[in-house]
């Protein structure tokens, strides 16, 4: 059997891939990265069901990422499935395209739904590999289209984990439909957001937490546009440190502009525009109680996330 393995997150807004030669010490070689937005999670909040041009979208994406495996060599393949997935009542015509399309690199292969738990878990794995020990404990947030996940722990392990019900998706979809938004929706979905969020901090102790780590394309994508890049550069935003005061000032930027003013911007994914709104309102509440509750000062954003956590756990 091959020692390339592929990881493949599909979640409520992206699906992304990352195939990895695992090395003799056990970590990760990066040979390919790849994410597409394909909003799986489309309407999913209103109906209770994945949209079929939703799962098309998808299968489209997920026939190219096998065609690579297949060129590459992968001998290992695992495919996770989250918060679209976990409420929709015919998620089984996901999981029927998943399978096709994945038995062709390896048979048997499926898509599989996680737990929040282990989301956060396997987000938590690939976010701290590259972190000193000494820089924790740890809180890690993985802020994703549907849900939100807050993790403490060290180097030792979690220690606690929560999946709160908010995405940047989701948070749009219910509270955010101005372009630019009101004063009264921002207002609506701060709310929103801490409320779902007060969920999470309850279950998730982070008093102890040392270094808060975002990670995904919202927390990514807020540090390219804090950073001014002229275009999205994974490398100089890997392991990028914002104070909080940037990071508020980045987010309440975001959260102003008119769809066209962001779509603009030359770091802003043409998938987000509509969106990085919503996740730019949840960042802030998060920083917002994370120096409350545990005086964190800044945000170390890692482009190492879910996705390496994955390949690790077949590695």
């Amino acid at each position: 059997m091959s020692d390339r393995v592929a990881a493949v997150d599909c979640g409520t807004n992206s699906i992304r891939l990352l195939i990895a030669d695992v090395l003799a010490d056990g970590r990760l070689a990066d040979v390919h990265r790849e994410m597409r937005i394909v909003r799986l999670g489309q309407g999913v909040d209103a109906t209770g069901s994945l949209a079929p041009e939703a799962i098309e979208r998808t299968r489209v994406a997920l026939a190219d990422y096998v065609a690579l495996m297949r060129e590459t060599g992968v001998g290992r393949v695992r495919m996770t499935a989250t918060s679209a997935t976990r409420d929709a009542a015919n998620r089984e015509d996901f999981f029927a395209m998943a399978r096709a399309e994945l038995g062709t690199v390896v048979p048997g292969a499926e898509a599989e739904v996680i737990t929040g738990d282990e989301e956060a878990r396997l987000s938590f794995a690939g976010a701290i590999g590259e972190l000193s020990s000494e820089a924790g404990p740890f809180v890690v947030v993985d802020l994703g289209g549907g849900s939100t996940e807050l993790v403490f722990g060290d180097s030792d392990g979690v220690q606690a984990a929560y999946s709160a019900d908010i995405g940047c998706v989701r948070i749009t979809e219910r509270c955010l439909p101005g372009n630019p938004p009101t004063a009264e929706q921002v207002s609506a979905a701060r709310e929103f957001a801490a409320e779902r969020l007060a969920e999470a901090f309850a279950k998730v102790p982070v008093t102890g937490a040392r270094t808060w780590v975002g990670v995904a394309g919202t927390m990514t994508t807020l540090a390219a546009v804090a950073l001014d890049l002229p275009e999205y550069d994974s490398a100089k935003v890997h392991l990028t440190r914002l104070t909080l005061d940037q990071l508020r000032a980045v987010c309440d930027r975001l959260v102003a502009m008119t769809h066209d003013e962001r779509a603009a911007l030359g770091p802003m994914h043409p998938g987000r525009v509509d969106v990085i709104g919503g996740g730019a309102v949840i960042a802030e509440v998060l920083a917002d109680e994370l120096a409350r509750r545990a005086g964190i000062s800044e945000l170390v954003v890692s482009e190492h996330d879910i996705l390496d956590g994955i390949a690790l756990s077949i590695a």
